[in-house]
């Protein structure tokens, strides 16, 4: 027939589909023809048909059928189902009524229980009773039955039509024609209402869950299954469900189904989700979603597992949202996986539900995905266009109480700009969207009007005059947010056309009159309620008062009477209070725009309704009102108006209407009108200041009160003062007999609060102390007015006024009266009526202050604070906080028991409205202090609320709070606990989130502190995971900012480990709080993590492993190509620790691919023991690809092999777990491998190329001997490689494989090893030669001594081989240090044969350990004979370095011995060559050896010290170098040990010097530092003894040391001598010290400058020591410091002063010895005038009674004769010294005779110049040849001092002195004869030229004569005399002549004396004898 089917049917399908379709039911044929069609042409047919089906599913029939009908239907034809008036037969028949009355023998109860008993028979035989119905019940049976077809009928025509239409579903369904499921959506919105009705319930079961097959991809078929069967028990249909789907739980099965969809629908990130984790298709969604809406609407949001779980629904709601359609595709079909078909509207409905009434957590995801369904209806491209219903939704959103909402639905609309409809294209809409667009303009929020403003503009919409009168019905809006957006929009269209102004007025009182009318409750005829009236609407009528307030400002004049006229008295005598408010303020707000143009008109209306107005309680409302309205509008008369008084006087007068409102509005009224009362206000307060005070009416007071705050507020403050008002206030609250007057002071307090505001508040200062009292007081009322008074105060203090008043308040809590305490803490609860603003400024110091008083003594005050909580508690907006008040007040009273509870409250109660000030009040405290709290519940739950507050709070009352609970917060993110510092970070984040960076300016500082902190893991825990919550809550682009500078330090190499540890704990936290967007850093922070895997400390790897973990866990899938090429460096890295993580990570790595856990053990007997499964292998392979898992297994595989044995366990547990079949896997993997084997073995790491020959080794034990030959020629071919790696680890693997081979295999191959290791071990490279020795010890290990043979003399030989030398020599190295015990015997011989070979031995040395000790006697002495060779040469570095070498490989202690017994034998050799190789040898030891010589220190000290006198200065730097490395090295204990050996060595220096300058002491720039270390240990640190050997030792030092070698060492010597000088030591100790520092002083003089303060302190202080010995070294000491000084008068005077005031003689006179030293030193720079004093002084004690005193002032005064001026010096001795000697003292002429001849010696040119010559030796001789033996002594000791001045003159000696000494000498007292020698020989020492022959000869005629005297003394000093007087020291020039002109006697006596004495006297140095006897010893 060539019929084209789809022609066909396009052209004759409305005549086909009808038929069909009628019989389909019946008619399988016709279902056929369905199906088939629905096939050929589903684009024409299945519209049509889901319209049939559709439109059946839809008949509201259906829906109605209730369970009776039904249950009707079920009933058989003719049989009744509802029995009930069979029932009622029965029981009539049944009834009692024949029973007989109750009597005696029949009780009414028996006749009962008989009837029931033959009932009961009667049913056990079976009779039944036909039951006699009457007519009349006959009649009503047949009606029920009538009834009952009929609705079986209806029914069953309902029915069959549902069948019919399921049967044409279900054949469709069957033959799924392409479209099918662009049509399920609107099905399953026919179906859902269908389970509510008995009838369909049943029947569409099965179609519904058959849907799930249509919609739902392959993969999720089961899964549809399920949300079918779940979706249907949550429905609770109206029939039957399959029980095995509901054994299960519901919540249970619920959670599996969200979580399924979840997981199904949403790609996750770290892999947690299913691998093709996709979006559902829109049908398929459409399938969900009724689940969805019924859960997120039914679900309580109680816990936290709940919100998580709505969370995922939302997350499932956003992620469809973001359907698009593509461009591809039928024309005709709708994408699938557009939004098209998606059930937009019902998700908009449900999400703004969510915005609405959800959790701030579900809010946010709400609204976003709210916006995103908005754009899917965008009509841009792939996106839907908006149906009108969609829209809708959004529209009636704007009209929500929910600020969030409207927030919400704006942002929506404004994704819908371009499908919005506008009033042009479509008026109805269009219009009606303006209209919610204009209202919303004006919301009361700031946020949601700048967003309209932007909609409106950006869709260039205009107000349309149409607009105004619907605007109305926002008036009037149930909601008050949208009547006051409405009341204001209405306003603003109405200012644009003015002329509807007054038909929109007129419209509003006529709804008003509508909205007033509230009809009476409909009544019964009893009068009993049937219906209540409706609720009155007086929400509208509030609307329209608002509205007419902002019209007020559009009317015109002709308006405002009617207006007024509607305003008295109708709508201000409202019944509703807040209407009437409305009303007047409306009428208020008219009167000021138009009062003054109308005052006229409108006046007569008020006074007319005052006058008229019935005297009424239910009037005074709009009386007060009216009065109200006067008032206002007299303002606009003139002052001089003659109305203005008696208005005034009105008002006045109504001031005593018992109504607080009258009251208020009169006194509001006042201010204005008072200047035109002004004569008469001063009556009026004098008036009610009496009826305030006086007044026995408590309305008149109150009123009273009102006016007078009225008036002052007209008047001015001033009149607080002018009319003395405050002084009778103040009196009158402080009497105490009248409570009216207290009371009424109260009134008049709180009323000027009110009305005068913050201009009152400098008297609220004062008035607060009354106040305070008022609250104690005995009569209730004026506590009551008390109370009120402070509200009034606290409810209009400014910010100022709260700064001024809290402080007394919070004073006055630590009074003493109860009373004054009680009264400040209500005052204080009394804040809570502070503007907002204020409380919250002031709350935070009220309420701690205020738990502080809970716990007061007195039991008033505890309650007043309790009070006074529950009134901060009473102002609290927030209701869910309301609810919870008292728990939160209980937990303030008693903190320690019910915080816990208290917290756990506030954490299950679910927010909706912000926390306002009062609320944070109470809150903040009880958080503070569970942060105290040991409980870590306590804690936690703190650190919860805490977080959670942020997203609840304005920021700038949660402000004050942040310093006191950040110390907290702080604390508890260092908690132990993991838990509470996971919350404790969350609650930082979200503060840091919440409140910004700049809050909290340290926290930042203080947690990168923290994060570094050395002492505890747990605060860097801490810190880092709430930095890392922190920067989350600062955003990504903190992140961006913060990332490298991490990066950087945990990438550093010289970082504390601490520090790393801290910066990678960020690695582990970073990636929770930032998920997906943390991804850009996974590859920077890998190699991070790496090298923290490798650092020492074991803290520091555990925690880069947990990051790594982290990294692998939550990145696995996205890093892979990130990480996967770290693991594979890192498992070949050098680092062993490195490798190690390397492994565990990688390891960590398969397992999450594989999908195994890597927990279990892998302990078995074999190594080849397999875990893994095929599966696991082919998910890797997937993973990985084939190549980079051959990579990964060949590395974990050498891995088995590493050097490290942790190393070689992760590996071999990691590939058993992951490799199923180790041999099949190695097949499969050994080219790569051996690839990467080759590579190692190659490789410039030891280590790598260790493991590459292990695992190759490994190799031929698992595949066995038969693969050698293959790989043995492979391996000597790399030999002969130019790659010096490849022949390296030809060598190691050679090593290898020989162990892992049998003896016979490497005997086999022995003859081609041989050469190779010969060959190897003379490599180039050092690397190759190593490995080459330890391939020569496995082949020694294998073959035995002959591996030796072979290859030693062949390494020898290549020594002298120029080009091979070097390398022979490391050969024989590493030889060595493989075999060294059997090479050195062998070598030593000869190498140590001349020439010897130091370079070789160096080499050797370090290998060969304690082997060498053995050889050192034979090694030593060559060295140093090969060193001395090179000395001076250009190779002597070199040799040194060899020295070196060979010496610094000696550490054990025997050959240490060897070493320095050796060593110093060398340096006493008389060759100077082999002394300074033995010393140079002796410095390398001792500076660079690190072994411990102590036990040979004495021995190299004491040798190093002898060298000092050495001539050759390369022996004395070398060995002062080796000594100053020794004395370096040594610690406290063992320099103090050393010091008396080394002042015993330094003695012997000394002598040896013979008093020359030490060499060794001073060499330039080094002096004596080298033992100054020691010596000064000495002085500081040691005890008494080895102070004083110490500084006994520094003294000889500085004797054999010259000045400039001493200069660089002076301050180091001088400090410590001055600090132990003061200490309290031994007298000895001191002497010692104050010796040496008159050593230095004498030596380097001026150096000492710096120390002069010091030191003359130190040396003045010891002139006053108890011992002598010191004082007098103190003394000498001082006379050496002189030198050096530039101002000495002060201690001239003080030694003058101490020499005056001293009693102890012993003192003073030590004193005056230390004038002498000092006179000696600088005489010549003392003040004349001292230097008088001292003179007078002196001469004054010149005949003390005691004679050391006299002589030391003899000697003094004689010192200072050489410093006097020719007038004093001629005063002194003309006066004194020469003075007549007749009849004086004999001990002031012994006393004036010292100090004569002292003078001579001291200052020979004065005393002996031709003026004073004579006199003076005349005075001397005559001294001379005195009585008394000490006048004679010291008169002889002048001749001496004469004879050395005659001498020095080159003169000789005058006769007369030379007879009188000659006599002297021959006088009968040895004495005199002592003292005569003495001078002789002192005058005659070695530096003065010698007497004259003749001269000499009497002389030495009686000294010979005196050779031969009694006394040993005059024998022992004639034979010094005669030396001296003879010259014989410098030789015997002057004895022969002498000897010439001698007689025979005398000669023969000098002979005589010169045998037995003279020559050996002159062979011997000359004595250094004191010939002064007036210096004290």
């Amino acid at each position: 027939m060539k019929i084209d089917p789809k022609d066909f049917i396009t052209k004759h399908l409305n005549d086909i589909l009808p038929r069909i379709t009628a019989y389909a039911a019946e008619n399988q044929s016709s279902m056929n023809a369905v199906g088939s069609l629905s096939l050929l042409s589903p684009g024409r047919v299945l519209p049509q048909l889901i319209s049939i089906i559709s439109t059946s599913m839809a008949n509201p029939a259906l829906c109605q059928v209730t369970r009776e009908e039904f249950a009707i239907m079920k009933t058989p034809e003719g049989e009744l189902y509802d029995k009930s008036i069979i029932q009622s037969a029965q029981q009539d028949s049944m009834k009692k009524a024949n029973m007989k009355r109750e009597n005696k023998a029949y009780s009414f109860k028996e006749q009962i229980i008989e009837l029931e008993l033959k009932e009961e028979i009667k049913k056990k035989k079976g009779i039944k009773d036909e039951v006699q119905l009457t007519s009349k019940q006959k009649e009503l049976m047949h009606a029920q039955l009538e009834r009952e077809s009929q609705i079986r009928k209806r029914l069953k025509e309902l029915d069959n039509e549902l069948e019919t239409a399921l049967g044409l579903l279900d054949t469709v369904i069957k033959r799924k024609p392409p479209g099918l499921t662009q049509y399920i959506p609107g099905l399953i919105g026919s179906f859902l209402p269908l389970f509510r009705s008995p009838l369909a319930a049943p029947r569409i079961r099965d179609p519904f869950l058959s849907l799930a097959s249509c919609v739902m991809p392959a993969r999720l078929k089961t899964f549809g299954t399920l949300v079918s069967h779940v979706t249907l028990r949550l429905m609770k249909p109206e029939c039957e469900l399959d029980e095995s789907w509901c054994q299960e739980e519901l919540p249970t099965a619920l959670n599996r189904v969200v979580s399924l969809l979840h997981a199904h629908t949403i790609p996750s990130r770290a892999g947690k989700g299913e691998p093709g984790a996709a979006p559902l298709s829109a049908p398929a969604f459409s399938l969900v979603f009724p689940l969805l809406k019924t859960v997120m609407t039914e679900t309580p949001q109680d816990s936290e597992d709940k919100e998580e779980f709505l969370v995922k629904i939302l997350q499932v709601l956003t992620v469809h949202a973001q359907l698009r359609s593509s461009a591809t595709g039928q024309a005709l079909l709708v994408d699938e996986n557009g939004p098209e078909l998606l059930p937009r509207k019902d998700m908009l409905v449900l999400l703004t539900r969510v915005i609405g009434t959800g959790s701030p957590r579900l809010q946010v995801l709400a609204s976003n995905a709210l916006t995103t369904l908005c754009t899917s209806s965008s009509g841009e491209d792939g996106c839907a266009y908006a149906e009108q219903e969609e829209i809708d939704v959004l529209l009636q959103a704007l009209q929500s109480p929910c600020m969030n909402v409207r927030d919400a639905a704006l942002r929506g609309l404004m994704e819908l700009q371009m499908v919005l409809p506008t009033p042009d294209s479509d008026e109805k809409n269009g219009l009606n969207l303006l209209r919610r667009l204009w209202v919303v303009k004006f919301d009361v929020e700031d946020e949601i009007q700048k967003l309209a403003e932007r909609l409106w503009e950006s869709m260039g919409l205009e107000l349309q005059p149409d607009l105004c009168s619907l605007l109305i019905k926002d008036v009037i809006y149930h909601e008050e947010a949208v009547r006051q957006a409405g009341a204001e929009a209405l306003s603003r269209a109405v200012a644009q056309y003015r002329n509807q102004a007054a038909e929109v007025m007129n419209k509003l009182t006529e709804i008003y009159q509508e909205k007033l009318y509230r009809p009476p409750p409909v009544l019964d005829a009893l009068g009993r309620v049937i219906s209540e009236s409706p609720p009155d609407q007086w929400e509208a009528r509030c609307g329209i008062a608002l509205a007419l307030n902002k019209l007020s400002q559009h009317l015109d004049s002709s308006q405002v009477k009617p207006l007024f006229q509607f305003f008295v008295p109708d709508a201000l005598n409202d019944r509703s209070a807040d209407v009437r408010k409305c009303m007047l303020d409306a009428a208020l707000s008219t009167l000021n725009t138009h009062g003054k143009d109308n005052v006229n008109s409108l006046l007569p209306v008020f006074e007319e309704f005052l006058k008229n107005a019935p005297n009424d309680a239910s009037y005074d409302a709009v009386r007060q009102s009216v009065v109200i309205l006067m008032g206002s509008l007299a303002k606009h008369l003139d002052k001089s108006d003659p109305k203005v008084k008696p208005i005034v006087g009105k008002l006045i007068a109504a001031l005593s209407t018992p109504s607080q409102q009258v009251q208020e509005s009169v006194a509001s009224c006042l201010p204005p009108l008072v200047p035109a009362i002004k004569e008469d206000a001063g009556g009026m307060i004098q008036k009610l200041m009496q009826l305030l005070l006086e007044s026995d009416k408590y309305a008149e007071r109150k009123g009273a009160a009102y006016g007078l705050a009225g008036l002052v507020k007209g008047l001015g403050i001033l009149s607080l003062k002018q009319q003395e008002m405050m002084t009778t206030l103040t009196d009158a609250i402080q009497d105490k007999k009248n409570f009216r007057r207290r009371e009424g002071a109260l009134f008049a307090f709180e009323m000027l609060c009110s009305m005068l505001g913050k201009l009152f508040e400098p008297y609220v200062v004062h008035v607060l102390p009354h106040l305070l009292l008022c609250f104690g007081d005995g009569n209730q009322y004026v506590r009551e007015a008390a109370d009120d008074c402070a509200k009034a105060v606290m409810s209009n203090l400014s910010t100022h006024g709260v700064k001024l008043v809290l402080p007394s308040l919070l004073a006055a809590l630590e009074e003493e009266s109860w009373r004054t305490k009680a009264g400040s803490v209500e005052l204080l609860g009394a804040m809570a009526y502070c503007a907002p603003k204020q409380l919250s400024s002031c709350l935070p110091n009220i309420v701690p202050k205020l738990t502080e008083v809970l716990t007061d003594s007195h039991v008033k005050v505890q309650n007043a604070g309790q009070q006074a909580l529950r009134q901060i508690g009473s102002v609290i907006r927030n209701p869910e906080i309301l609810a919870i008040a008292p728990v939160l007040l209980d937990a303030l009273t008693d903190p320690s028991r019910k915080t816990q509870k208290c917290l756990q409250t506030l954490l299950d109660t679910k927010f909706v409205h912000f926390i306002d000030a009062p609320s944070l009040a109470l809150i903040m405290p009880i958080v503070q202090r569970a942060f105290q709290d040991r409980s870590t519940d306590t804690r936690k739950m703190a650190a919860q609320i805490i977080g959670n507050m942020y997203s609840l709070t304005d920021q700038k009352d949660l402000a004050p709070y942040l310093p006191s609970v950040t110390p907290g917060l702080k604390a508890s993110l260092l908690d132990p606990v993991p838990e509470v510092r996971t919350v404790s970070a969350k609650a930082l984040g979200a503060m840091v989130k919440g409140m910004g960076e700049s809050c909290f300016e340290d926290l930042l500082p203080w947690l990168m502190e923290t994060l570094t902190y050395e002492q505890s893991s747990v605060d860097r825990s801490g810190a880092a995971q709430g930095l890392a919550e922190v920067m989350a809550g600062l955003g990504v682009e903190k992140l961006e900012k913060l990332m490298p500078e991490i990066v950087a330090t945990a990438s550093k190499v010289d970082i504390a480990p601490h520090v790393r540890d801290g910066y990678i704990m960020m690695f582990n936290y970073l990636p929770i709080t930032f998920g997906d967007k943390f991804t850009p850093y996974v590859g920077p922070i890998i190699p991070c993590i790496l090298k923290a895997l490798a650092d020492e400390n074991e803290f520091v790897r555990d925690t880069a492993l947990r990051a790594g973990q982290r990294i692998i866990s939550m990145y696995a899938e996205t890093a892979i190509a990130l990480l996967l090429p770290q693991l594979e460096d890192g498992l070949f890295d050098d680092l062993w620790r490195i490798r190690f993580s390397s492994v565990q990570l990688l390891g960590d790595l398969l397992f999450h691919i594989s999908g195994v856990t890597g927990k279990m053990t892998t302990e078995t007997a074999s190594e080849d023991d397999n875990f893994g499964t095929a599966q696991s292998n082919k998910a890797i392979i997937n993973a990985l690809g084939v190549e980079r898992r051959n990579r990964v297994l060949a590395g974990l595989y050498m891995g088995r092999s590493d050097t490290q044995l942790v190393v070689r366990q992760a590996s071999l547990h990691v590939w058993k777990i992951v490799v199923s079949n180790t041999p099949r896997t190695l097949r499969e993997i050994l080219p790569t491998l051996f690839g990467l084997l080759l590579k190692f073995l190659a490789s410039t790491c030891a280590d790598k190329r260790t493991v590459a020959a292990r695992t190759l080794g490994d190799l031929v034990r698992k595949l066995g001997e038969k693969i050698l030959p293959e790989i043995i020629p492979i391996l000597e071919d790399g030999l002969r490689s130019d790659k010096s790696d490849e022949r390296q680890g030809v060598c190691i693997g050679l090593s290898e494989i020989m162990k892992s081979t049998s003896r016979d295999a490497v005997l086999l191959f022995s003859e081609s090893l041989v050469p190779t290791v010969r060959k190897a071990l003379c490599d180039p490279l050092e690397e190759v030669r190593e490995a080459a020795a330890k391939t020569f010890e496995q082949l020694h290990s294998t073959i035995g001594h002959q591996a030796l043979e072979d290859i030693l003399p062949f390494l020898l030989k290549q020594l002298d081989n120029e080009e091979t030398s070097d390398f022979a020599v490391d050969g024989l190295k590493q030889v060595m240090a493989v075999k060294s015990r059997v090479v050195l015997p062998y070598l030593v011989p000869k190498l140590t044969t001349p020439p010897v070979n130091t370079r070789v031995l160096a080499f050797l040395s370090s290998v060969a350990g304690d082997a060498l000790t053995r050889h050192l006697s034979v090694i030593l002495p060559a060295m140093m004979s090969a060193l001395k060779e090179k000395l001076g040469t250009s190779e002597e570095q070199l040799e040194m370095a060899n020295c070196q070498s060979v010496i610094l490989s000696v550490e054990d202690d025997a050959g240490q011995r060897i070493i320095t017994e050796d060593l110093l034998e060398a340096t006493r050799s008389p060759e100077l060559g082999m002394r300074q190789a033995a010393a140079v040898i002796l410095n390398i030891y001792c500076s660079k050896t690190k072994a411990d010589y102590t036990g040979h220190l004495k021995s190299l000290v004491s040798g190093l010290i002898r060298l000092f006198n050495d001539t050759n200065p390369v022996v004395l730097n070398e060995s002062w170098d080796a000594l100053n490395s020794i004395t370096k090295k040594l610690d406290a204990g063992n320099q103090l040990a050393l010091i008396e050996d080394l002042h015993k060595d330094i003695r012997i220096v000394g002598n040896e010097a013979k008093g020359e300058h030490v060499p060794g002491f001073c060499i330039p720039k080094k002096g004596v530092t080298s033992i100054l270390l020691v010596l000064r240990e000495g002085v500081l640190t040691g005890n008494p003894e080895q102070k004083e050997e110490a500084a006994k030792a520094l003294g000889l030092v500085i004797k054999l040391t010259s000045a400039e070698a001493l200069k660089p060492s002076v301050v180091s010597i001088t400090g410590p001598l001055i600090r132990i000088l003061g200490d309290r030591f031994s007298w000895n100790v001191k002497v010692a010290l104050l010796e040496t520092l008159s050593l230095l002083l004498a030596k380097v003089e001026i150096a000492l400058k710096p120390f002069l303060p010091q030191l003359q302190t130190t040396f003045t202080k010891a002139l006053q020591d108890s011992n002598r010995a010191v004082r007098l070294k103190a003394a000498d000491a001082l006379g050496k410091l002189i030198v050096i000084h530039v101002k000495v008068d002060p201690l001239f005077t003080e030694l003058l002063n101490g020499i005056r005031s001293s009693d102890d003689s012993a003192i003073r006179d030590t004193m005056l010895q230390a004038l002498r030293f000092v006179t000696r030193g600088a005489g010549a720079k003392v003040d004349a005038a001292i230097r008088k004093n001292i003179s007078t002084v002196l001469l004054g004690m010149l005949g003390h009674d005691e004679d050391a005193t006299r002589m030391a002032s003899a000697g003094c005064l004689a010192e200072l004769c050489a410093f006097l001026s020719e007038e004093e010096l001629s005063t002194v001795l003309h006066q004194h010294l020469l003075a007549d000697v007749s009849g004086i003292d004999w001990m002031v002429r012994h006393g004036r005779s010292l100090a004569l001849s002292v003078a001579v010696n001291v200052a020979p040119s004065r005393l002996c110049s031709p003026k004073y010559y004579n006199s003076v030796q005349e005075m001397i001789l005559s001294n001379a040849t005195a009585d008394r033996i000490p006048i004679a002594v010291s008169g002889i000791r002048g001749m001496g001092f004469l004879m050395k001045y005659h001498m020095e003159g080159g003169g000789n000696l005058p006769p007369k002195l030379s007879n009188l000494f000659i006599k002297c000498l021959q006088n009968s007292s040895s004495d005199i004869k002592l003292v005569a020698e003495k001078m002789i020989w002192w005058a005659n020492k070695n530096h003065l030229p010698s007497l004259d022959p003749q001269t000499i000869k009497p002389i030495l005629k009686a000294l010979l004569d005196n050779t031969k005297d009694k006394n040993t003394s005059v024998r022992a000093y004639s034979d010094q005399a005669i030396v001296n007087l003879l010259k014989m020291r410098a030789g015997e020039e002057v004895l022969e002549s002498v000897s010439k002109i001698l007689d025979a006697a005398s000669l023969e006596l000098l002979n005589e004396s010169c045998r037995r004495s003279l020559k050996k006297l002159a062979g011997q140095a000359d004595s250094d004898e004191q010939i002064d006897d007036t210096i004290l010893t």
